[in-house]
């Protein structure tokens, strides 16, 4: 549209410049000093009249790109299990909605994500002894900020809440307290080395959800434990891609980090094939990622797909 407009700006300064040639050749054919006055005030009304033109017509432009910034968005992926950072958070089928919103040049983005599970897992009541039944729940909250197209910086407050209430503890979502176990933020930096191959770098701050080691007198130690994940797409076509990960994670504080019980480790191992599968005008998004974790020795196949 943008092209096609400036086309019809150039067509119309053509013009002008023809129609103002023509009138100048007929003004020639009067006196000189008439031909000469007429000429200017030609001249000038003629630029003034493209001046406005061309400014109405960015004007419209501008009202085109208003028109077409969408400041909120949300989106659910359907999911066989759910994984994250070498973990099986949850091993059954499960929904995972989001909603955010983006400043008008995409450099920010705050959202909500959460997760709600299908089958339920087996945790112990403290009070009772006895085996409870739980559904997976989780409501997370997001930030980050592009500085550009290959570095931003994110923020992640996790609360997986799933079987509080069933094990006997009271629910208070907004409580950080380290022994609650599940509610924590990780501060994240990402880097793309090239379109095909990114970094990403977590670390959990505050020794929340447990990231802590407990001392001989009693006191934690925070462990701010670090992340450390580096992905590359190795092959794709037209409506598919292929690619690798490995993500590892240590601390320089403590043996025990977040995700293993002794010292840091290889944790995240795999491979992710994503297909652009078309219904008539609607494109679904999967994606099949073949996960191992050496450290806990275990090996999933979790199948991830976009509804919108």
């Amino acid at each position: 549209m943008k092209k096609k407009r400036i086309y019809d700006v150039y067509n119309l300064f053509a013009n002008i410049i023809e129609m103002e040639n023509q009138m100048k050749s007929q003004l020639d054919k009067s006196s000189n000093v008439i031909s000469y006055k007429s000429n200017n005030i030609l001249s000038i009304s003629l630029y003034i009249f493209l001046f406005f033109t061309f400014n109405l017509i960015s004007a419209q432009d501008q009202q085109e790109k208003v028109k077409d910034y969408k400041p909120f968005s949300v989106g659910a992926h359907l999911k066989n299990m759910h994984t994250w950072h070498g973990f099986v958070v949850h091993p059954g089928a499960m929904l995972a909605t989001n909603i955010e919103y983006n400043s008008r040049n995409k450099k920010f983005t705050f959202g909500f994500w959460g997760g709600a599970s299908f089958s339920t897992v087996d945790v112990e009541n403290k009070n009772t002894g006895e085996k409870e039944s739980a559904y997976y729940q989780e409501f997370s909250i997001y930030s980050k900020y592009r500085f550009s197209d290959k570095f931003f910086i994110e923020a992640v407050s996790h609360n997986n809440y799933t079987g509080v209430e069933e094990r006997g503890d009271k629910l208070k979502y907004w409580s950080y307290d380290k022994t609650q176990g599940y509610n924590f933020v990780d501060v994240n930096l990402g880097y793309n080395i090239s379109p095909n191959t990114s970094l990403y770098l977590a670390t959990i701050v505050g020794g929340g959800s447990g990231d802590y080691e407990l001392q001989e007198d009693g006191t934690f130690k925070d462990s701010w434990t670090h992340y450390f994940e580096i992905s590359s797409k190795v092959w794709k076509n037209e409506d598919s891609s292929l690619s690798l990960f490995a993500g590892g994670a240590w601390s320089f504080i403590t043996d025990k980090t977040f995700y293993t019980e002794g010292k840091g480790n290889i944790i995240n191992v795999g491979v992710t094939f994503n297909k652009q599968i078309s219904i008539k005008s609607y494109v679904l998004p999967v994606d099949v990622t073949a996960m191992w974790n050496p450290e806990k020795e275990k090996t999933v196949l979790q199948l991830d797909i976009t509804l919108f």
